[in-house]
């Protein structure tokens, strides 16, 4: 279900009306298996904050980085099974590289019911909690509310831990995989980790319900003091606000009429206010997340990169046709600066179009790389490319580099960027090999 969400009374209203009708005293397994995901070939295991964070923590306690990245391989390959994520322990049989097939586990510590009283303490209070977790969205504040109420919501190094029928002792292949199988799923589910955590949404809602129906009834606001009184007073200027909650998705456009045709392309402008709404959602779900106030501000776009990026979020052809003229681009290039886009946002245009020299010893070391996992050797190295027959790698300024594949003679963006040349390697010649296959 998805909620228009305005401000914190109608947030409480479309959480209510999401679990209004669950009856009470059901009772159902607290278990959920979702199917097996198709190979996640060109793309990342995690897009939404909540994702990363989850295979940090995979990350950070495994010992063995080579059996995550076998691990990663055999995730990427499609190899899972479907996943059974029930209280404290999701579970899928995995193939490994040699199509043997294991049981793997990861078991991620339940919540007792003093955390599970906070929790619903903090999901009762801010409403807006539970509409963005019925849209699919962990809000940042929601994670930082449990935080101060004791609840870690999210796992953190050495919480999530492995069981394979391998036999390993640590993560091995298939505990990875598993995991970053799972990375996706959140992505899709945020009430998976709750149900990993020990209850399920039919039960969550509930005892929201519960409190809901058993909370009292609001007294009406107070009426406030005059502000000439406040000042005369000589009262200390009180604190700002708490930041404002996350809505649960970007607004809509409102209809644009009245305009003669002549003077204004009000549905190019629609398109732009759309993109705008969009963007303001990421931003502000950004400004949210936690140590936004350190990190560094983002580069202001070009006009040619914010032509692309709305280019990429366009669906209306003569809308693109005057982004590609208005950009100095063909509509080739335009089609490709926009696949370069969805691979990386703004460093994936500016790996697409601004070549330049790395050090001899970066070189050697991916050399050495590509040696070691028995990759071809290149059959030319020009400045930050290395092309084969029909399979290219890029290495931005940052170490990481951008898999291409050859399209009628140009190079084409074949995926988001990887930390080392094999993977990237990988991942572009498994595209090129695709689009052959399909002729």
């Amino acid at each position: 279900m998805t909620h228009a969400v305005s401000g914190r009374g109608d947030e409480h209203s479309a959480a209510e009306d999401e679990f209004a009708d669950v009856p009470e005293g059901t009772e159902e397994e607290c278990e959920s298996v979702f199917a097996p995901l198709p190979p996640a070939r060109g793309r990342g295991f995690a897009t939404t904050w909540w994702g990363l964070r989850w295979l940090k923590a995979l990350e950070q306690t495994a010992l063995d980085t080579e059996q995550l990245k076998r691990g990663k391989r055999v995730a990427r390959a499609g190899a899972v099974g479907a996943v059974s994520v029930r209280s404290g322990r999701i579970t899928a049989v995995v193939h490994g590289t040699d199509r043997s097939a294991h049981r793997a586990d990861v078991l991620l510590r339940e919540f007792d019911a003093a955390e599970w009283d906070r929790l619903c303490d903090v999901l009762t209070a801010e409403g807006g909690h539970l509409a963005a977790l019925l849209d699919g969205e962990m809000p940042p504040r929601l994670v930082e509310d449990a935080e101060s109420a004791g609840v870690e919501l999210l796992p953190g190094v050495g919480d999530l831990e492995p069981e394979c029928a391998c036999g390993a002792w640590d993560h091995c292949a298939h505990t990875a995989a598993l995991s970053y199988q799972t990375a996706r799923l959140l992505d899709q589910d945020p009430f998976a980790l709750l149900l990993l955590r020990g209850r399920s949404r039919r039960t969550l809602l509930q005892e929201l319900h519960r409190r809901a129906a058993a909370a009292p009834s609001p007294t009406a606001a107070p009426q406030g003091v005059p502000a000439q009184e406040v000042f005369a007073l000589g009262v200390v200027v009180p604190p700002l606000p708490a930041p404002p909650a996350l809505p649960g998705a970007p607004g809509e456009v409102p209809l644009l009429e009245g305009a003669p045709a002549h003077e204004l392309d009000t549905e190019a402008l629609a398109d732009v206010l759309d993109a705008a709404t969009r963007r303001a959602h990421q931003a502000l779900a950004a400004a949210l997340a936690p140590g936004h106030a350190s990190e560094p501000l983002p580069e202001a776009p070009t006009a040619d990169a914010d032509a692309v990026r709305l280019a990429a979020a366009c669906t209306r052809p003569e809308v693109t046709r005057r982004l590609a003229a208005g950009s100095g681009r063909t509509a080739r290039e335009l089609a490709t600066a926009v696949a370069a886009w969805r691979s990386g946002g703004a460093d994936g245009l500016a790996v697409l179009e601004r070549p330049w020299q790395p050090g001899a010893e970066q070189l050697a070391s991916a050399r050495a790389r590509l040696e070691a996992e028995a990759s071809p050797e290149p059959d030319s190295v020009e400045g930050n490319r290395w092309t084969w027959a029909s399979v290219q790698l890029r290495l931005a300024p940052d170490g990481r580099w951008w898999p291409y594949r050859q399209v009628d003679g140009d190079w084409w963006p074949a995926g988001g960027p990887e930390h080392d040349c094999a993977s990237a390697y990988a991942v572009a010649a498994a595209e090129a090999e695709d689009a052959a296959r399909l002729g």
